[in-house]
């Protein structure tokens, strides 16, 4: 055997211990920036549509699917368009919604609350959904932000292969930045297609991160962040 080939085979079966190692385990060896080649964005996203339409038409095909039928013809198209313009479509920076602020003229410096933004994300390791709740908090530093922005930070960074550590610490320091304040809270509850459609096929966990930046490292204000989220609809006593 050639020097090439033994060097290809123990490259190759030194990848399928660590990916045997790994198992099902969520780990992440960036835990703040999703992991990108620095060519990432030089291909047009026109062209890459092209070239994931042709690679899924070979998957599909060596799974044994007919192409032409008519249910199936135009499925690769439409799974590389999804791929670029939808689902994945945060992992380009230029879709980073603008997130202008404007001075608070309210003189509002309690906590403002978002809750309950639906988000959905891919599991990077399985390429499987990730469907949950964000809730957002932060305590206003002279500027203030429209409440449709939370919800665009949340979806921008849910749409990329993402692990959800890593998506709870982009969300809350993208709102650090924007905001100029350190008082940013963030807490995520997921369910992750991979543990309950596939291996352990679990079907009620949930998984839940957080941040805490600023007053939120306060317990009373965490306390206040927890319990107003908690909260049912109606159940607020003023």
């Amino acid at each position: 055997m050639k020097q090439k080939e033994i060097m290809s085979n123990t490259q190759d079966n030194k990848i399928e211990r660590q990916i045997d190692e790994i198992g099902d385990d969520h780990i992440s060896t960036n835990i703040f920036d999703t992991p990108l080649r620095e060519d990432a964005f030089e291909m047009d996203d026109d062209t890459k549509m092209q070239k994931i339409e042709e690679h899924f038409s070979q998957i599909m095909q060596i799974m044994g699917l007919d192409l032409t039928d008519d249910s199936l013809s135009g499925t690769p198209r439409r799974v590389a368009k999804m791929y670029v313009k939808e689902l994945f479509s945060g992992l380009n920076p230029k879709n980073l919604p603008a997130l202008t602020h404007f001075k608070n003229h309210y003189k509002y410096n309690e906590m403002l609350v978002e809750r309950d933004i639906m988000f959905h994300s891919n599991c990077e390791h399985h390429f499987v959904p990730i469907v949950g709740k964000a809730h957002i908090a932060y305590i206003a530093n002279g500027h203030v932000i429209g409440l449709s922005k939370l919800h665009r930070v949340v979806n921008h960074f849910a749409r990329r292969p993402q692990v959800q550590e890593r998506m709870t610490i982009q969300i809350g320091e993208a709102l650090k930045t924007v905001l100029g304040t350190d008082s940013v809270a963030v807490i995520l509850d997921a369910d992750h297609m991979c543990v309950s459609s596939r291996g352990i096929n679990d079907q009620t966990s949930s998984t839940v991160t957080s941040f805490y930046g600023g007053e939120f490292n306060k317990s009373e204000t965490r306390d206040e962040f927890i319990r107003m989220i908690s909260l049912r609809r109606g159940e607020l006593k003023y």
